[in-house]
């Protein structure tokens, strides 16, 4: 089983930069692939970005393309979310997610596909 804390998140004004943080506990990080979703109030949880176990295929959801960057250290069992140019529209509750794969370039952009979630962490952007 995979623990997921995240940290990073905080209130920014619009066109500012923040970078999330997901470290997950056990040994075997690097047989996880990795995703960010996140959910604003009434609406549904959204993909953010994916990435596969080998970090060598990304995923990004469209609002959020050329913005904002996925990436992990394996060696550190964390991923990373670089967020810029945030827009009060990025307003949400942002949460990891883990599943395990057997495939290292695949990355999942379902949240049905994920198996364990962070608690999320609150990001606000304020004009």
């Amino acid at each position: 089983q995979v623990q997921l804390v995240e940290s990073g998140g905080g209130a920014v004004q619009a066109g500012d930069s923040l970078r999330p943080s997901c470290a997950a506990s056990g040994r075997t990080f690097s047989s996880y692939a990795m995703g960010w979703f996140r959910q604003a109030p009434g609406n549904e949880r959204e993909i953010v970005a994916a990435i596969s176990r080998s970090a060598g295929s990304t995923y990004y959801g469209d609002s959020v393309k050329g913005r904002f960057t996925i990436s992990r250290d394996n060696d550190k069992n964390t991923v990373y979310l670089q967020m810029n140019s945030l827009t009060p529209e990025d307003t949400a509750v942002y949460y990891c997610a883990a599943r395990p794969s057997d495939y290292r370039s695949l990355a999942y952009c379902r949240a049905g596909q994920y198996v364990y979630w962070g608690q999320g962490t609150q990001v606000t952007v304020s004009i």
